[in-house]
Order: structure tokens, then sequence, then C-alpha cells
């Protein structure tokens, strides 16, 4: 199992001026997961997505707000807590503070796949 120091990989822009940052998945060698570090910058939102597997994020810094299909209502979102999105169920989450929101997303993939409608 290789050892690394997460700074030493490079970010890939995302939308809105967000980043990802693959820590573990294909670009590392074959894993079944895909690990990211996601820095969302004030007034971010992913937008309505989906996955073809679960995905959970675990926020790290900062505070937003997050909607699940099906859930009725939308979530306040701070550090500590966990977001678990069940396959193919739409969803999203945004920013809601003055600063940036830090969240590792981890896909049951090897591939991060985002479907939007």
């Amino acid at each position: 199992m290789p050892v690394f120091k997460n700074m030493e990989i490079s970010d890939r822009p995302l939308h809105d001026n967000a980043t990802y940052r693959t820590l573990v998945g294909n670009d590392h060698g074959s894993t079944p997961l895909t690990i990211g570090l996601q820095i969302s910058p004030p007034g971010f939102n992913t937008g309505v997505h989906w996955h073809p597997y679960m995905e959970i994020v675990i926020v790290l810094e900062g505070c937003g707000r997050a909607w699940i299909e099906g859930e009725g209502e939308v979530n306040v979102i701070e550090a500590g807590m966990t977001m678990i999105f069940p396959p193919n169920v739409k969803h999203w989450f945004s920013v809601t503070g003055k600063k940036s929101m830090k969240t590792y997303g981890i896909h049951a993939s090897p591939n991060r796949v985002v479907e939007r409608p």
C-alpha cells in the first residue's frame, strides 16, 4: 500500500472555483474506491446530480445545506457531519458560510462518475 502526502497530489478544477483532489482511485492504481478532498468556496452549489453507486461525503470544515431526493427537507450540514447518498438518487449540497467548505468524498467506484439531468 503506497504512503503519500495528500498535499503532494494536484487539485483538479471543478465548476464555480471548487477543486477536487483524488487521493485514492484509478489515478493511483487499481482500487474499488475513489476518495477525494473537495474544497468549495462560499456560495458554491454542486447542482442536482447523482452517481451510479453510493457516495459518502464527510464535512471537515465549513457549513452548508444538503438535499436528497425523497428525504423531503433540506438539511443543514457542518463540520463533523456525514452525508450518505444512495446510488442513482438525485442530491446536491451547497456552501452557506463565509468560509470555504472542505469535504472528503468517498465514491464506491474506482472512477468518480457524476451524472446530471
